[in-house]
């Protein structure tokens, strides 16, 4: 299974437009690489290309990336669809950079799906597309060989979603497995908390992609003056006795990686005392563009 990081950042990338955070103001004199938001390309057979996450980037991640290049039709192209951990804003807007695309698939958890009815409605408009229960029993199969199940790990619904049931599964991690080779990617940029069933997933992954939004729990309050931490924001911090990096010391089998990082964290910096704290451990944070296979 290949696999290509189009974008590494949180939503708004980094430098984020709005920000003057440290970080950000390296970023923008050229000190440290930039980012463009979340989303990743799979493919089994190097024909058929899945998207994880659609991030309103998807244009310029599509273009720098010459295995998703168009043809060879005028209007072929071998991105076959979009599998959603969420309905977060940065996780769908690049769906509508897709319309008029010719038969994608998209796949989601239920209330995902019911939340984008509007947009979807939209979308169809240009060109029908085929929209999926992710959390179907037993998983799905798609084009080029690969294997995919859904899991809850989230109930943390989008700002923007009227009425959402606090206890739905709206966000989900995906187990995609290479029929071909055996070999296993997780994919979870997206963590409340750590599970006993993101336990069993990495057990049997060759390759973790992560939730590495927030270093630490109080991030935003020190980088931004934000109240809103990653507690509110529904991320697992990286660091503390309860963060990810503890939890994936259970873990010393799969390749692990971090995405989804924020503009305040300090792992963007590969200077940084926290990246070296987290290289250290065999964890990694890779730039935009990364390619691997698993």
């Amino acid at each position: 299974m290949k696999v290509v990081l189009l974008g590494t950042a949180a939503g708004g990338g980094f430098p984020q437009w709005n920000c003057a955070c440290a970080l950000c103001a390296a970023a923008r004199d050229g000190k440290l690489p930039a980012r463009t938001q979340e989303c990743v390309a799979v493919s089994g057979n190097s024909r058929d290309w899945w998207l994880l996450n659609a991030s309103p980037d998807i244009r310029t991640q599509l273009t720098a990336t010459p295995e998703l290049a168009p043809g060879p039709g005028p209007r072929d192209t071998p991105v076959r669809g979009v599998l959603l951990t969420d309905a977060e804003a940065d996780h769908v807007m690049g769906l509508t950079i897709l319309r008029g695309g010719a038969a994608l698939k998209v796949y989601a958890a239920p209330p995902v799906l019911a939340t984008l009815a509007p947009l979807r409605a939209m979308l169809d408009r240009y060109a029908p597309w085929e929209w999926a229960d992710s959390l179907t029993e037993g998983g799905f199969v798609l084009a080029g060989g690969l294997v995919v199940s859904a899991h809850p790990v989230g109930s943390k619904a989008p700002k923007y979603a009227d009425g959402a049931a606090a206890d739905a599964p709206w966000v989900t991690a995906y187990r995609i497995e290479d029929l071909a080779t055996g070999g296993v990617l997780v994919y979870a940029p997206c963590l409340g908390r750590w599970t006993p069933e993101l336990d069993a997933l990495l057990a049997t992954a060759t390759c973790a992609l992560l939730d590495g939004t927030f270093y630490a729990a109080d991030e935003m309050g020190t980088a931004v003056r934000s109240p809103n931490g990653q507690a509110a924001m529904g991320h697992l911090p990286v660091s503390g006795a309860r963060g990810s990096l503890t939890a994936l010391a259970r873990h010393l089998g799969p390749r692990r990686i971090y995405t989804h990082l924020n503009n305040t964290n300090p792992l963007l910096d590969p200077a940084s005392d926290a990246r070296a704290r987290v290289t250290a451990t065999g964890v990694e944070v890779l730039p935009d563009g990364s390619q691997f296979v698993v």
